[in-house]
C-alpha cells in the first residue's frame, strides 16, 4: 500500500500508530524526532506524515514548516498529533502547511480514516 512516516518521539505512541497501520497494510518508517524525520522525508517520499508537535528540540510546528516549503516534500499530506485540544493551535498547524490536526490520544479508527482521507486528496 502506502508508505507512512511518524515522526513522533514517544516510543508507545509511535508503537500503537504504526501498529493500526501496518495491519490495514501500510508500510511504516518511524522517526523520534524531527532533526531525523525530515530529512528522512526528503529521501523515502512517504505518501503522508504522521508529525506529533511537542518534540526537543525542532518541534512539529517548525519541521511542518520545513516540509511544506520545500519543493522536495511539500506534496506531501502531514497529519498533526498533539495533546493540545485548542482550536488555536489547530488552527496554526494548518497555517504551517499540516493537512489534518488530531487530538491525542487518537482512537484508532480515526487515525486510519485520516491516513486515508490524506492519501485520497493527495
Amino acid at each position: 500500500m502506502s508508505l507512512v512516516l511518524i515522526i513522533e518521539d514517544s516510543p508507545t505512541d509511535a508503537h500503537v500508530y504504526q501498529r493500526a497501520l501496518e495491519a490495514i497494510g501500510h508500510r511504516v518508517l518511524h522517526a523520534d524526532s524531527a532533526e531525523v524525520g525530515v530529512p528522512l522525508a526528503q529521501e523515502e517520499q512517504p505518501n503522508v506524515i504522521l508529525m506529533d508537535i511537542v518534540m526537543p528540540g525542532m518541534n512539529g510546528f517548525q519541521a511542518t514548516r520545513v516540509l511544506s516549503k520545500n519543493e522536495h516534500t511539500q506534496h506531501i499530506p502531514i497529519i498533526m498529533l498533539s495533546t493540545k485540544s485548542q482550536e488555536t493551535d489547530r488552527i496554526w498547524a494548518l497555517r504551517q502547511g499540516a493537512s489534518d490536526y488530531l487530538t491525542k490520544p487518537v482512537p484508532r479508527p480515526v487515525l486510519v480514516e485520516a491516513v486515508q482521507a490524506a492519501l485520497v486528496a493527495a
